[in-house]
């Protein structure tokens, strides 16, 4: 009886990033002797026609035993999360998993704004160790690029994408129900906050004193009641999942309806939240 093959060893992509927001993936493939795809596939997806669900970059040879696809910024790369495959020239798709990865010109990017849109990719080792990107889509954008937290509320710096600050901008704080993300109770409600703009650059603060109990989205009005209202985010670095990375301390506060315990978290898609938490009296 002959004995089972072993499993094909897993292929690694190196995969560096450009100032522009594309991508770089190195495949090592030593045996590939004919074409060659990068398959990128988004994940469970409420679009009617699964093929705008997959991306099929050529893997050209770019050295000995290595090939490259290269993922411009200029490719849309629709929001959400994209697992890598190669598929060489047995033609069998088989999962990636992260070599070396470069991001560093990610942390320092800052999108001039004119295409209307900002267009965020971050690759990651998932869980199981495969490679995914992490792809954002936001169009406009308000991206938090500082917080200040303080005993009695939270400051947020930010700067807009694709959109203009107008006199009477404002910031909007709306509850929402408990979505298994914060443990909050969530609140009825939309609370309206004063924002200070110059050109593009906005802030504002939110007193924890005046929030129920609950689970908070932020959001930014540029144009006041005129125009959009569009998400804080923070996308414009190199970290997939800020939940478990960027974590802030609580602040305890009283309000009208009892003591509470206040702070901001970012979400499962990095969007800025904060989450108020009642205490016993």
């Amino acid at each position: 009886m002959t004995p089972p093959a072993p499993p094909a060893a897993p292929l690694r992509a190196d995969c560096i990033g450009d100032s522009a927001g594309g991508l770089t993936f190195d495949v090592a493939a030593r045996r590939n002797t004919g074409a060659a795809l990068l398959i990128l596939r988004r994940r469970v997806t409420d679009a009617v026609d699964a093929a705008a669900d997959t991306v099929s970059l050529p893997l050209a040879p770019a050295a000995e035993g290595r090939l490259r696809a290269a993922l411009p910024s200029s490719v849309s790369l629709p929001e959400g999360r994209w697992d890598a495959y190669a598929r060489l020239s047995d033609g069998r798709p088989r999962r990636l998993v992260p070599g070396v990865t470069d991001l560093r010109s990610l942390a320092e990017r800052t999108p001039s704004g004119l295409l209307g849109h900002v267009a965020v990719r971050i690759p990651y080792a998932t869980r199981q160790g495969n490679l995914t990107v992490r792809s954002w889509l936001r169009a406009p954008h308000a991206e938090a690029v500082e917080l200040r937290l303080a005993s009695g509320g939270l400051t947020v710096r930010g700067r807009v994408y694709g959109t203009q600050l107008v006199p009477g901008a404002d910031a909007e704080l709306r509850a929402r129900p408990d979505d298994g993300e914060g443990g909050g109770r969530g609140g009825a409600g939309v609370r309206r906050v004063e924002v200070a703009a110059e050109r593009t650059e906005f802030a504002f603060t939110v007193p924890y004193d005046g929030l129920a109990p609950g689970l908070w989205d932020l959001w930014l009005r540029p144009a006041g009641d005129a125009g959009p209202v569009v998400r804080l985010a923070r996308l414009l670095d190199d970290v997939a999942d800020k939940n478990p990375v960027l974590t802030f301390p609580r602040a305890r506060v009283r309000t009208p309806h009892g003591p509470v315990e206040a702070g901001p978290y970012y979400t499962r898609d990095n969007d800025l939240s904060l989450a108020v938490a009642p205490l016993e009296a």
